[in-house]
């Protein structure tokens, strides 16, 4: 198969329309997502996936404001750093500051978007897209390593997998963003709570704007609560 014939094949599952899930199999999604999030040991696994899109926010953010991007790393502990250069202060910053905590909700959101359109397949390969991006500003070897991972699984699901298959995964993926997105949130407010968390972005936000730390958390949860909530009104209304 060419390249041509690839590229052609990519941008007719992008544009074209998938059915969508039975009812129940949107539940078993959801619950299978849910599962990933509050369970301790998959928690340890699945996090990661949520640190990838955090700093990926992070950099979006950054290059959208007219910071340049300097470098991304993602740790094996979930932490990840987004290094970008420009003012140290002003719209910019807070808008890269602000990105990280909310930009899972916010993916997840446009996944649930599109999966309400029936473009499953869409989700699935510009998630492909997204990571293949991220990965020119990954800055060390974990990070490449979580990336590759990531990347090629659902690469493999997009290419190989069937169509139910395919479903399922951006199903479950996007719900998976969307139920995820405020945990973090809850556990940076802890580790604030400890003293631990003195360079968050929340802190950092509240540096920037003179606005408190605690604020911004609640800023963070209202906006993953908000995300989740109309995600999963699109996820289990009638497909359009």
């Amino acid at each position: 198969m060419s390249l041509q014939d690839v590229l052609a094949r990519i941008w007719a599952d992008t544009v074209g329309t998938q059915p969508a899930p039975g009812s129940s199999a949107v539940l078993v999604t959801g619950a299978a997502a849910l599962l990933l999030v509050v369970v301790p040991a998959a928690w340890r696994v699945t996090r990661h996936v949520v640190t990838i899109a955090h700093e990926g926010s992070h950099g979006v953010a950054a290059l959208v404001s007219g910071r340049r991007l300097a470098g991304i790393r993602l740790h094996s502990d979930t932490s990840g750093l987004t290094v970008s250069r420009g003012r140290p202060t002003g719209p910019g910053m807070v808008a890269t500051a602000l990105a990280g905590y909310v930009g899972p909700g916010l993916l997840g959101l446009g996944a649930a978007y599109l999966l309400r359109e029936r473009h499953a397949l869409a989700v699935l390969w510009l998630v492909v897209l997204l990571l293949g991006l991220l990965l020119l500003q990954i800055r060390n070897f974990y990070g490449l390593y979580a990336v590759v991972v990531a990347g090629a699984a659902v690469l493999a699901v997009s290419w190989w997998g069937s169509e139910r298959v395919q479903s399922l995964a951006a199903w479950t993926g996007t719900w998976f963003l969307l139920l995820a997105a405020p945990r973090p949130v809850l556990e940076l407010q802890r580790e604030r709570w400890r003293g631990r968390a003195r360079t968050s972005d929340a802190d950092v936000l509240a540096r920037l704007t003179r606005v408190p730390g605690v604020a911004w958390v609640l800023v963070f949860l209202v906006v993953t609560g908000t995300t989740l909530a109309l995600g999963a009104s699109w996820l289990l209304g009638p497909a359009t």
